[in-house]
């Protein structure tokens, strides 16, 4: 482990400044990582909206395209009644998406139809540029009976591979922490997915995964910690958003600086997304990942450039959260190397405030998100009230352009939490709110 960790207080709620942020427009060197792969990604999606129209009706409003709104937001919590001096907010509301309800739909959707896209030509059930309603037909379902696709998830990354694998008709297996939420895993096996679970945390879960792929030929792996099918998948976020801003007449650029926060786990869809923003915006755009006090593994690693494998445990601290989606002992060294250059910063927040923020969300907004989801919206309240915060504003000349801002909370799951499961949550969160 590094000696940089030792003295570092990671016990409470704080905002960290990345080093390299003031070079923060160019992405990593020696990546195996390009724009080319996201545009790769945004066609291939496009590709195949005619075959997940027809497998999920419920993209019908989209033609096919798995996407969430942009909403605006009035206020923020602890922040009514500051007028407009901190700008405009809005919710980019991945908690609503199709089929999965979370931000690890792209990613993890976009995976698997890359594996059955490069199959089905392999095989002569698809031709390049043809119909590839196709592979909703016996025969490609027959061939694709025939491989398993396996992941390790803490459960929204499992609901999305699993359930676009179980509809193409794939053998799908989720292994997850036994801690994970018991009703994530009874969606799954209600949709003929298979769910292994596994003492210990996520990091497990993901070794049991990679294992018995390694083993099997006609296992196929999804890597949420390495893998760049994923992260070109979340990348497509990006360029979505681009367009919604565009329609809204939002401008973005040196005058109207765009602040972005997202929840992080292991890191692979904040990174995404973070990369695609940089390539659109550049400096203009300032991207902040949110992380639970308890499950700080994203930053950890980042101040602790020379120790790979760090993990939160070695800091002191438990990974016991709420957040499940968030609940990660080690970062991606994938998503780690690409955000070096081009991340703004990392926040870390309570479980109290993630509880509260969801009561508010719901009542202020209407919107039902999950505990993980509610983390982002702690990002602009520490950015605009704290002392680093303002630091970093007034270091990069924005403190007298934050009236023309924009600041997106992403909010990354929630749409398929049960009624029982969400009463609970808006309870704590009200009881989180009479104490603050």
């Amino acid at each position: 482990m590094s000696s940089r960790n030792v003295g570092r207080n990671y016990a409470t709620q704080q905002l960290w400044v990345n080093p390299g942020a003031p070079a923060a427009n160019s992405p990593a060197a020696s990546s195996p990582i390009t724009i080319n792969h996201i545009h790769q990604a945004r066609a291939r999606l496009d590709r195949f909206a005619p075959l997940l129209l027809t497998l999920f009706p419920e993209l019908a409003s989209r033609q096919g395209l798995i996407e969430s709104d942009l909403a605006p937001l009035p206020a923020l919590r602890g922040m009514e009644g500051a007028g407009p001096s901190h700008g405009r907010c809005w919710v980019k509301a991945d908690h609503s998406l199709p089929i999965a309800g979370s931000v690890k739909a792209r990613g993890g959707i976009h995976e698997v139809l890359e594996f059955a896209e490069g199959l089905a030509i392999r095989h002569g059930i698809l031709s390049e540029g043809g119909d590839y309603t196709v592979l909703s037909g016996t025969a490609a379902r027959a061939l694709f009976s025939q491989y398993e696709i396996c992941v390790g998830s803490t459960g929204n990354l499992g609901l999305s591979i699993g359930l676009i694998s179980s509809a193409l008709g794939f053998r799908a297996t989720v292994h997850m922490s036994a801690e994970a939420k018991q009703w994530k895993k009874d969606r799954l096996r209600r949709n003929g997915v298979q769910v292994v679970e596994h003492q210990g945390d996520y990091a497990r879960a993901v070794d049991a995964g990679r294992a018995k792929a390694g083993a099997d030929p006609h296992c196929y792996f999804v890597d949420d910690e390495q893998s760049v099918s994923l992260f070109a998948g979340y990348g497509v976020a990006a360029f979505r958003l681009e367009a919604q801003l565009r329609e809204l007449g939002v401008a973005v650029d040196a005058a109207h600086p765009l602040f972005v926060y997202i929840p992080c786990g292991v890191g692979g869809a904040p990174a995404g997304i973070t990369y695609g923003l940089k390539h659109l915006y550049g400096a203009a755009a300032h991207c902040f990942f949110v992380e639970p006090v308890a499950s700080p593994c994203f930053l950890v690693r980042m101040q602790n450039p020379d120790a790979p494998g760090i993990t939160v445990y070695d800091v002191g601290q438990d990974n016991k959260t709420e957040a499940d989606g968030l609940a990660v002992p080690a970062a991606s060294e994938l998503a780690i190397r690409e955000m070096r250059p081009l991340l703004s910063g990392i926040i870390t927040t309570s479980d109290d405030s993630m509880f509260a923020d969801l009561h508010w969300l719901r009542e202020q907004a209407g919107m039902r998100v999950e505990p993980s989801a509610a983390a982002a919206l702690s990002g602009p309240r520490m950015l605009l009230q704290s002392a680093a915060g303002q630091g970093y504003l007034r270091s990069r000349g924005l403190l007298d352009r934050m009236a023309d801002s924009n600041h997106i909370v992403w909010t990354t799951g929630g749409l398929f939490v049960p009624d029982d499961e969400f009463d609970r949550f808006m309870e704590r969160g009200r009881r989180a709110r009479e104490a603050s």
